[in-house]
C-alpha cells in the first residue's frame, strides 16, 4: 500500500474517535450550560424577593383604585348596586355564578336592605384604605378580595374587563409580599424583627413565581388584544380609535375627542401603534432601553383610555401592574430624589420663617 493510502486509512480509523470525542465534549459543554442556567434560575427564584418596590406601588394603586371606584359610586350605590337595581332581575336571578357561592354572597344577600348594604359598602372602603396603607396586609387582603368580588358581581351589567384583571391580580397577590416596602407593615417589621412564617426560600419562591404569573397575565392580555384587534376591519383599516370616541358612552369629553380625531394620519398612527405596542410588549421587556419605551408607551395608552374614554379604574389597574417592570433601583433612586427635594424644601421654609422672626 502506498504512503498516501496508509495516511488515508489512518485518518479514517481516527475519525470515529475524533467524532466521539467531539460529541462527548459537546455533551459536557451542553450539560455545563444547562447546569449554569439551572443554578441561575434557582438563585433568581430562591435567593431574594424581586420587584418589592414595584409590587408596593401596585398595592398602593390597587387600593386607591378600589377606594376611588367606591367613592365615585357612593352617591348612587343603592341605585347601581343595591335595592334600586332590583328591576334588572339580579336580586332574584343573578347573572354571575359568584352570588350563589356562599363565600362571595355577602353583598347579594343584603342588596335589598339599604342600611346593611351601606354598612358593608363602608367596610369595603375601609379595607381599601388598609390595602393602600399596607396595614396587616396578609390578613386584610383575603377579606378585601372576597368582599370585592362579592360587591363587583352584585350587578353584572356595570362591570368591565378592568374588574376581571383587578380581581385576578388581587388573588395572585395573596402569594406575594406587596407590603414589604412603603407600608405600615414594613415599619412594624423593621421595629419588631419580623420573620416569615414559611421558610425563607419557600416565601421567596412564592413571591417571585407571583411576579412570573403576573407578567404572563399582562402579556396574555396585551398580545391577545393585539391579535384580536388586527383581525378586525376598523383596526386594520386604521380608524378604530375614531369609532368609540364618537359614541355617547365612551366619548366622555367631546371636545377632547374632536381634538384627538381631527387629523386622520394621527388616528391611523394611534390605531396601528397600539396594535404594534401591545404585540411587542413582552419582547420589549427583555432589555432596559426597549423596556423604557414599552412602559412609557403602554402607560400613555392607558392614560388616553382613562381620559378620553372615561375608563379610569381599568386604566389604573393595568398601570399598577405595569409598574412591576420598573426595577427596584429605579424606585429607590426616585424615592431618594424625592426625599432630598422634600428636605431641601423644608429647610428653605424653615430658613424663611427664621429670617422673618429675626427681622
Amino acid at each position: 500500500m502506498s504512503g498516501r493510502g496508509r495516511a488515508a486509512l489512518s485518518v479514517l480509523r481516527a475519525l470515529p474517535r475524533a467524532m466521539a470525542s467531539a460529541a462527548a465534549d459537546g455533551a459536557r459543554a451542553g450539560a455545563s450550560g444547562l447546569r449554569r442556567i439551572q443554578l441561575a434560575g434557582e438563585a433568581w427564584l430562591l435567593d431574594s424577593k424581586k420587584a418589592l418596590y414595584g409590587l408596593a406601588v401596585t398595592r398602593i394603586i390597587f387600593g386607591l383604585t378600589g377606594l376611588g371606584l367606591l367613592l365615585s359610586n357612593f352617591a348612587t350605590r343603592l341605585y347601581t348596586f343595591g335595592s334600586g337595581s332590583a328591576w334588572n332581575g339580579e336580586a332574584s336571578d343573578p347573572v354571575s355564578a359568584f352570588p350563589s357561592i356562599w363565600l362571595f354572597s355577602s353583598f347579594h344577600s343584603v342588596m335589598l336592605d339599604d342600611v346593611a348594604f351601606t354598612l358593608l359598602y363602608l367596610v369595603l372602603m375601609v379595607l381599601a384604605v388598609l390595602v393602600t396603607l399596607g396595614w396587616r396586609f396578609n390578613l386584610v387582603l383575603p377579606v378585601y378580595l372576597v368582599l370585592w368580588v362579592s360587591f363587583i358581581e352584585v350587578n353584572d351589567a356595570v362591570g368591565d374587563q378592568g374588574d376581571n384583571m383587578y380581581r385576578i391580580a388581587l388573588f395572585f397577590l395573596l402569594f406575594a409580599d406587596p407590603a414589604a416596602r412603603w407600608s405600615l407593615d414594613a415599619g412594624r417589621r423593621a421595629r419588631a424583627g419580623w420573620r416569615t412564617v414559611l421558610p425563607t426560600p419557600i416565601s421567596n419562591a412564592l413571591h417571585n413565581l407571583t411576579l412570573v404569573v403576573l407578567t404572563a397575565q399582562v402579556s396574555f392580555v396585551y398580545v391577545s388584544g393585539a391579535l384580536y384587534k388586527a383581525g378586525g376591519d376598523p383596526w386594520s383599516g386604521g380608524y378604530a380609535v375614531y369609532n368609540p370616541l364618537m359614541t355617547e358612552r365612551f366619548g366622555t369629553w367631546p371636545v377632547l375627542s374632536d381634538l384627538a380625531t381631527a387629523w386622520g394620519p394621527a388616528v391611523t398612527a394611534f390605531t396601528w401603534g397600539s396594535i404594534i405596542l401591545q404585540l411587542c410588549f413582552p419582547m420589549m421587556l427583555l432589555t432596559r432601553p426597549t423596556r423604557i419605551v414599552a412602559l412609557l408607551g403602554i402607560m400613555s395608552f392607558h392614560v388616553g383610555i382613562a381620559v378620553l374614554m372615561g375608563l379610569p379604574w381599568f386604566s389604573l389597574a393595568m398601570i399598577a401592574l405595569d409598574f412591576i417592570f420598573v426595577r427596584d433601583r429605579t424606585w429607590r433612586r426616585l424615592a431618594s430624589s424625592a426625599s432630598a427635594r422634600l428636605r431641601a424644601a423644608r429647610a428653605e421654609s424653615a430658613g424663611r420663617r427664621g429670617g422673618g422672626a429675626i427681622a
